[in-house]
Order: C-alpha cells, then structure tokens, then sequence
C-alpha cells in the first residue's frame, strides 16, 4: 500500500487512509506486507510504484493523488508502470459517491501486480476499494495463472492473496 502524501511524508499528518484500507484488506482476508508513504508528484509515486510491483504477486494500493489539485498526480505516476489498464475497476470506484466524479483515479496490471489508485480521505479510499473487493480474488487469480478457476472458487482463495 502507497500513500501519497506531502503532508504524511513530511510528519505534519497521520496516514489514517493507508491505515483505514490497511484494516480493510486485512479484514477480507488480504495480508498487507508493506505499507509506504511517499511525497506526492510522478517522480517519487511511480519510483514506490516500480518498487512495489518488482517481482510482486498481489495488490498495490495507492491512496491519494487522484484528484484536482497541482501535486495530485498519482494517476500520471501510475500510467507510466502499467503494462494493461483495467478501466473497468477505476470506473466501478467512479460510481460509489457523486464526488468520484471527480476521480482521475486508474487500474492496470504489472506483471502478476494488480494496481488500484483510490482517494486519499480515509472513508472515499475504503468505499471505492469495497466497489471492487469482490472482484479482486478472481482478477488476481487469473494474474496468476488460474485460468480454469470460477470466480466464486477464487474468492474462497483470498486469504493467501498479499496486498502492498
């Protein structure tokens, strides 16, 4: 997991929307083996992203980034790691709140890494992951190999399935 954040980075603020997915994941079975917080800007988000996904098997979140402010631009930084977008989970988060209009949020895939950027307010990053938390078993079971595997069967398989 990767929040973005000038503020978190430097001190002044508590990562509570790392901390809140953090929980989140954990309760759904995913074990979160990393947590990082980084300056915002494409620069230092895509180096945590390049650094997350290397040879990485699981979900990478990033919190925050994704909206209209100058510095927000998680969603650049992510662009430039992708192998393939997943439009279809970055528009599912789209549709949870009025305000996810507002996201510039995207998904995609690095190798078996699925990426997903999410908002930065601790209860819009839990949201938008719940828009998707169903489908993510079954879409990192296919990153995986398990082609011949039904949803519901992959699912059942989320608790061995890492989260960053």
């Amino acid at each position: 997991m990767i929040t973005a954040s000038d503020a978190a980075f430097a001190g002044g603020r508590e990562d509570r929307s790392g901390a809140a997915l953090a929980e989140r994941l954990q309760r759904a079975g995913f074990e979160v083996v990393a947590r990082v917080v980084t300056p915002d800007g494409v620069e230092p988000v895509g180096a945590a992203l390049r650094e997350a996904v290397a040879g990485f098997a699981g979900l990478v979140v990033t919190t925050g980034g994704t909206g209209f402010g100058p510095r927000d631009l998680t969603p650049e930084a992510t662009l430039t790691v992708l192998e393939r977008q997943a439009p279809g989970l970055a528009e599912a988060t789209r549709l949870v709140n009025p305000l996810g209009r507002l996201s510039r949020a995207v998904a995609g895939t690095v190798g078996q890494a699925l990426v997903l950027n999410v908002p930065g307010s601790p209860g819009g990053a839990v949201e938008c992951l719940e828009a998707v938390l169903d489908v993510l078993p079954h879409a990192l079971a296919l990153l995986a190999g398990e082609r011949d595997r039904h949803p519901d069967e992959a699912a059942a398989h989320a608790p061995n399935r890492p989260a960053r």
